[in-house]
């Protein structure tokens, strides 16, 4: 672990700051404050110790229910809410069709990098379709659990999900060379340099 992150981590501890009053005087701040911090909090990960989801199902009504999501049993998904289809496992990883679920380890890219997978898994004709690409930010907030953090996502649907940043085609307009990215640990979004490294999620249809 980085000197840095070790010792911003073990501040936080120290002296008991939960991520969520963090995100919240984040919030208070000003835009450009805002977005260091989130970028910093988002770059370090969970600040807890956690390595299974939670959720609050008994008090939180979820926005991606199960049911919501045809299986295709190919590794892809559709939503019946938005009538996108999505691939059921992270660029890196290999669906599993007798498991249904994702094997390997994620895999992360840089911006040009993951519009350059989605060019490959179009070659490849994944699931038999060669219109693959890299959901905008607006798309990829669809498939966030509300209930859920840790990953904030439905487990169910889209197994062995990193609980980390994912990378969108939407670009920042503060920056030439920055794109928004969603955190998957808690569903926030925040802009990010395109030249660092992040997981890809592909979808097609929709637009």
């Amino acid at each position: 672990m980085p000197v840095l992150e070790a010792v911003v981590r073990s501040f936080f501890r120290l002296n008991q700051v939960r991520e969520s009053d963090l995100i919240i005087n984040i919030e208070k701040g000003d835009n450009a404050m805002k977005t260091i911090l989130l970028a910093l909090l988002c770059t370090l990960g969970p600040l807890s110790n956690a390595s299974a989801q939670t959720c609050q199902s008994d008090t939180i009504v979820a926005s991606t229910p199960t049911e919501r999501f045809t299986d295709h049993e190919d590794g892809t998904v559709t939503d019946t809410g938005t009538g996108l289809t999505w691939k059921v496992c992270s660029e890196g990883q290999s669906y599993n069709v007798s498991g249904g679920g994702c094997d390997s380890a994620a895999a992360t890219y840089p911006w040009q990098g993951a519009l350059q997978q989605a060019a490959a898994v179009n070659v490849a004709s994944f699931a038999g379709q060669s219109d693959w690409r890299l959901p905008n930010q607006k798309e990829l907030n669809s498939i966030i659990e509300r209930q859920c953090i840790d990953p904030a996502i439905n487990l169910e649907v889209f197994p062995s999900t990193p609980s980390d940043s994912f990378r969108t085609a939407s670009p920042y307009a503060g920056s030439t060379d920055s794109a928004w990215l969603v955190y998957f640990y808690n569903g926030y979004g925040f802009p990010y340099g395109n030249s660092y490294y992040y997981f890809v999620r592909l979808v097609r249809g929709g637009q």
